[in-house]
């Protein structure tokens, strides 16, 4: 009896070691230079290459190596970037211009330039009809482009807010935050229109999403510190959990969501920690200002763009003011375990 129970206690202990989220720390810091100016990150894990908006153009880096590999030139105010991998084509979302970039993928040369709404700043292609889609900030809007011919299916799609970050399922389908509204729009692609749209109250202001991919759960995070997990087969909130301040970006990997809190400094990861209950697992250090994130689901790291910043100056009153960003010090933080 006694030897069974020992058994039993050493399953359990196992399962609960099993249960353990993995511990992430930063590991590299990839020196890129140039203007302290950034936005999205995307990384296509097939091919090891991290995309990354920086300012008028947009960074290649090779994740194999954490090197700098290449620069698509002349995507003035670029937000996002979007990869078609079975076309062979990359997309950047060019704020300033009201354009989108088509850039070759093994050569990164770019290929052409395509008119969109205003201020397109979420980007992504739907690989089930092969059409790329922006979502343009200033005018409410997205634009349908076919990836083949980069002609514009519909040049504006009504959302019914300001669009920010979006996921698509694998299956026809386009979920996007709606930030000035606190909903989730859902797209069907192949009609480009939107056929549902739900709240996520108590979310204020939800800026970064992803997905789980297997549960076809959807992380918004939110400017009032707060993760909100949805399902949007049902259009309802699941699940909540707090984060830090300054977020705009989450990734999703193996089971866990990151919230990049970029003015905290920190990483909050959320995980299940059991049915339907969302709780944070784990801080992880980084540092000021990085706000957006990208999940390397091969290598299971963490990419997310930043900058030294000074210290805060103080004002004629002797409070202190916001730091600033320290000239040519852009760069790539690397979270792993």
């Amino acid at each position: 009896m006694i030897g069974a129970m020992k058994k039993f206690f050493l399953a359990m202990a196992a399962v609960v070691a099993l249960a353990a989220p993995p511990a992430y720390k930063v590991i590299n810091k990839i020196k890129v230079g140039g203007a302290t100016r950034w936005d999205y990150a995307y990384l296509d894990s097939a091919n090891h290459r991290l995309y990354v908006s920086h300012a008028t153009q947009t960074e290649v880096i090779d994740t194999a190596t954490d090197k700098l590999v290449g620069t698509i030139p002349d995507t003035k105010g670029v937000h996002g970037i979007a990869v078609a991998n079975d076309l062979g084509k990359g997309y950047t979302s060019d704020g300033t211009d009201n354009d989108v970039t088509v850039f070759d993928l093994k050569t990164l040369k770019v290929l052409s330039k395509i008119k969109t709404g205003q201020n397109p700043d979420a980007i992504i292609y739907e690989p089930v009809t092969h059409r790329v889609f922006t979502f343009n900030g200033k005018s409410n809007d997205s634009t349908a482009i076919d990836a083949k011919s980069g002609n514009v299916i519909t040049a504006s799609i009504p959302v019914g807010g300001k669009p920010e970050f979006a996921q698509v399922d694998g299956k026809g389908h386009i979920y996007v935050n709606i930030e000035d509204k606190n909903e989730i729009i859902e797209i069907d692609a192949k009609d480009a229109l939107v056929s549902k749209r739900y709240s996520i109250a108590p979310c204020d202001e939800p800026s970064g999403l992803a997905i789980d991919p297997k549960k076809l759960l959807l992380y918004s995070v939110c400017n009032n510190k707060m993760m909100i997990v949805s399902n949007p087969a049902t259009g309802k909130v699941v699940g909540t959990a707090a984060i830090g301040a300054g977020v705009d970006g989450v990734a999703f990997d193996d089971g866990y969501a990151f919230s990049a809190n970029g003015n905290d400094s920190n990483i909050t990861m959320v995980g299940e920690t059991s049915p339907g209950k969302f709780e944070p697992v784990a801080t992880i250090p980084t540092q000021r200002g990085a706000r957006t994130i990208a999940a390397d689901q091969k290598g299971h790291k963490l990419y997310l763009p930043a900058a030294e910043f000074g210290p805060a100056p103080a004002d004629k009153d002797g409070k202190k003011g916001r730091p600033q960003a320290i000239p040519d010090s852009f760069q790539i933080v690397v979270v792993g375990r």
